[in-house]
């Protein structure tokens, strides 16, 4: 299991287009790949999940990354976070 973790810099934090975004380079991958703020989860594959952590500027989040693929994802997903939020 690989974990990554992000503060989000972007002022608007993780809104509509960006999550739908996250949710289409998650689907990428077989590995479980989860996002947690404040101890609170979300499969990062489910737009509603995502848009319910109700993440905002200068929260810190937490990346988990599980399964056989779970390096590529973790490189995929990671550089989107870097380049969006």
């Amino acid at each position: 299991m690989k974990e990554f973790r992000y503060v989000i810099t972007d002022p608007e934090g993780i809104h509509a287009r960006p999550a739908g975004e996250l949710v289409k380079t998650a689907k990428a991958f077989s590995s479980s790949i989860k996002l947690s703020k404040d101890k609170t989860e979300a499969d990062c594959k489910k737009i509603f999940g995502i848009m319910g952590l109700a993440v905002k500027q200068g929260n810190e989040i937490i990346l988990t990354f599980d399964g056989e693929d779970e390096e590529a994802a973790y490189e995929a997903v990671s550089r989107f976070m870097k380049e969006n939020m």
